[in-house]
């Protein structure tokens, strides 16, 4: 028994022959071409080695980068560069060499090897050139090596210019940002300076230390002065303030003269009242009026002393200036000696606020000495590196310049050219061809095995049984490849001593295994569908209900498919002209007979399409359409649907909530994979939908292993009627199920 891959590369073989053949053809006519090619004429060519190249002497670390990097670049684009290339062709015109830059490049093999050992010289070119006579290979390869040379000197020189004039450009703005740098450090120091320097030998400490110790001592001597102003005014009764006044007034000449005429008056009117005198008297007015202009005058004169001439503060009495200005020596020197300690105390107190806001000042300083001395270092370290680039740029220019009397090529010749003559080889035309038709089988067998590999149909059974079963989807049968006498027969089984009825009673035995709550002895009511048409699943339809009637059970086949029109006339069957128009009344039984007897086969009767209708949907999910099969699941044994394919429409799943479940048909070279992995994905993925299993149509098996020779040979006399699209397209010899 063939392989499954060897099956499917035959069937690939059929189908692509004609690409196969083209290709082998191709190559085969190639090697014809190659294998009687005209001997080539003799060829001279010459050949030089150039390695890397360094100068003896280096003081320059720009010579030694410029020559790493020039040989970092030789390469065969540059080596055959178009400056190059036309600098030796004139040259060669100098010499009577006509030569195109062109075909100078087209002669010319270079191969430039890295090595990575330790030798000295890291870098190797072979240069060729290739030449009708050893004159001109020997002059144009002398050429080129001078121009290679050359080239790769000027190339240093040229990067080194590139490095100087880089250098140039980049130092007016480093040493201006040195510069810049160098003036922030500068203005920082004459500003904040001072104080760092007052933190750094500890001058700022010591300040604030003897501002603490003088407001310390300033509290102490401050608590004494107030214990004895305390004393004093507890002494004289007084405040500092009247004791101010009362020793102002009672040192004043004025206000003692004043104080002297009041009382003399006073005792003069004292003296008037005890004679009797009355107050209207004369003498009593006048003694009234002068105690009132000496009254008066003494206020003035003390609000002269006591100072605000009135504004500042309220002229007192006479009395109390009287009484104020009368202070004894003693008490005076009292009142003196309050005042200088208030005194003194203002001051202890006005320079305690000095020392307290230059001692907050004082520590604010040195709070900020961190951040300070943090800036100065940034500062400080930013001209460092801008110094230090500024000196290196200086450096490199300095070297860089040095290098200028450094720089040569980075190629030199290891290896003078030498001339070699050369005989081409002329290949055997046999050994060619046969090569060639090695190789175009090969090719010619790649590409129809590629072709075959691209093409997304499922060729073989075995090829369908291992989908299947990858998907677990059980396999209830394998109908053979049926053979008619016409291309345009249909395979329909109506004779009774057919050899193919095995397949389809196998079928009906491992259908029945498969049980369901409302028949445990198998389906009653399936729909057979297929995932695209030309899959054989209307003649699989007519053959199960075949083989189902001739074994004893009623049967009813339902031409479920309203988008196309019945093939009922197969078994000699018409559907009612009538149904078409009103195909609703056709499922009610009101037009036509919609369940005919089949005369050939006992038990089966068919229910004609009444179709192509428009709106096939609502017919199949009207009441007339369910009542239908309802009552048909009660009068038949078995009741079989013929659905559309999946792809065409979804009338299969619309009718399975009527059936038991439904079956797949497949058929070998006509089922894509794709599209069957994603019908039967979909179908199991759907909680409504029982998937029964599948049925693999047309498949290259014996119809019976037990059966002889003659009997395989057995033709099947099958009704020879006009078909529908779907049987029309068949091939010629295997029919189209």
């Amino acid at each position: 028994m063939a392989s499954p891959f060897l099956k499917r590369y035959l069937l690939a073989l059929n189908r692509y022959r004609w690409a196969g053949l083209f290709t082998f053809l191709s190559i085969l006519g190639a090697s014809s071409v190659v294998a009687f090619q005209p001997v080539p004429p003799v060829e001279y060519y010459s050949e030089t080695v150039l390695v890397d190249n360094s100068p003896l002497v280096a003081f320059s670390n720009t010579s030694s980068q410029v020559q790493t990097q020039g040989r970092g670049i030789i390469t065969e684009e540059l080596l055959l560069s178009d400056i190059l290339l036309e600098e030796v062709s004139l040259q060669l015109q100098e010499q009577d060499i006509e030569l195109s830059p062109q075909a100078i490049k087209s002669n010319t093999r270079i191969e430039v090897i890295n090595t990575s050992d330790n030798n000295e010289n890291s870098q190797r070119v072979t240069l060729r050139f290739v030449g009708d006579t050893p004159e001109l290979t020997e002059a144009v390869i002398n050429v080129m090596i001078g121009a290679m040379i050359e080239l790769s000197q000027i190339t240093n020189k040229a990067r080194l210019q590139a490095i100087k004039d880089e250098l140039n450009e980049r130092l007016p703005p480093i040493e201006a940002d040195l510069r810049e740098a160098e003036q922030a450090l500068e203005a920082y120091d004459r500003i904040e300076g001072p104080a760092i320097q007052a933190s750094i030998d500890g001058s700022l400490l010591s300040s604030i230390s003897g501002s603490q110790q003088q407001l310390r001592a300033n509290q102490i001597e401050l608590a004494g002065i107030e214990s004895q102003m305390r004393s004093l005014q507890a002494q004289l009764g007084m405040t500092p303030e009247q004791a101010y006044a009362s020793s102002a007034l009672s040192a004043d000449p004025l206000l003692a003269q004043l104080r002297a005429e009041i009382s003399a008056i006073e005792t003069q009117s004292t003296l008037l009242q005890s004679q009797g005198i009355r107050e209207q008297h004369p003498d009593m007015v006048q003694l009234r009026e002068n105690l009132a202009a000496y009254d008066l005058l003494l206020r003035q004169r003390a609000a002269e002393v006591i100072g605000g001439n009135g504004i500042g503060a309220p002229i007192p009495s006479g009395t109390q200036v009287r009484q104020d200005s009368s202070l004894d020596p003693a008490r005076a020197a009292l009142a003196n000696q309050l005042v200088a300690l208030d005194t003194e105390r203002d001051a202890i107190l006005s320079q305690q606020q000095v020392i307290s806001d230059s001692a907050r000042v004082l520590r604010q300083q040195y709070a900020s000495l961190p951040n300070k001395q943090l800036e100065r270092d940034r500062l400080a370290q930013q001209v460092g590196l801008r110094r230090a680039l500024y000196e290196r740029v200086q450096a490199s220019r300095v070297d860089a310049e040095a290098a200028e009397a450094e720089t040569v090529s980075s190629l030199t010749v290891a290896k003078p050219p030498f001339t070699v003559t050369r005989n081409p080889e002329q290949p055997n035309p046999l050994t060619v061809l046969l090569a060639g038709a090695l190789v175009g089988t090969v090719v010619g067998g790649g590409v129809i095995y590629l072709l075959d590999m691209l093409d997304g149909t499922v060729r073989t059974a075995e090829e369908l049984e291992g989908l299947l079963q990858a998907q677990e989807v059980p396999l209830l049968g394998m109908i053979p490849a049926m053979k008619t006498r016409s291309a345009r027969a249909v395979p329909v089984l109506v004779q009774p001593d057919s050899v193919y009825h095995a397949s389809y009673e196998r079928f009906l035995s491992r259908l029945r295994l498969v049980g369901t709550e409302e028949s445990p002895i198998g389906p009653r009511v399936i729909a057979l569908t297929s995932t695209r048409a030309q899959e054989g699943k209307s003649v699989s339809a007519y053959n199960i209900a075949i083989a189902s009637a001739r074994a004893g059970r009623r049967t009813l086949l339902v031409e479920a498919d309203l988008r196309s029109g019945s093939k009922a006339e197969m078994l000699g069957l018409m559907a009612d002209p009538q149904a078409t128009l009103e195909p609703l009344r056709y499922y009610s039984g009101q037009v036509g007979e919609n369940a005919q007897m089949v005369a050939q086969v006992e038990n089966l009767y068919v229910c004609p399409s009444p179709g192509p209708q428009r709106q096939p949907a609502a017919i199949i999910e009207s009441s007339e359409m369910q009542r239908f099969l309802k009552d048909a699941r009660t009068r038949f044994d078995m009741v079989i649907l013929d659905t559309p394919a999946l792809t065409r429409c979804d009338d299969a799943l619309l009718l399975e909530d009527l059936t038991d479940g439904i079956v797949l048909v497949t058929r070998p070279g006509i089922t894509e994979k794709a599209v069957l992995d994603t019908a039967i994905e979909e179908l199991e993925l759907s909680d409504d939908v029982r998937l029964l299993g599948a049925v693999i149509n047309a498949a290259r098996i014996s119809p019976d292993r037990e059966i002889s020779a003659a009997d395989e040979e057995i033709d099947v006399e099958a009704v020879e009627l006009p078909r529908e699209p779907e049987f029309s397209s068949a091939p010629t010899g295997r029919i189209d199920f």
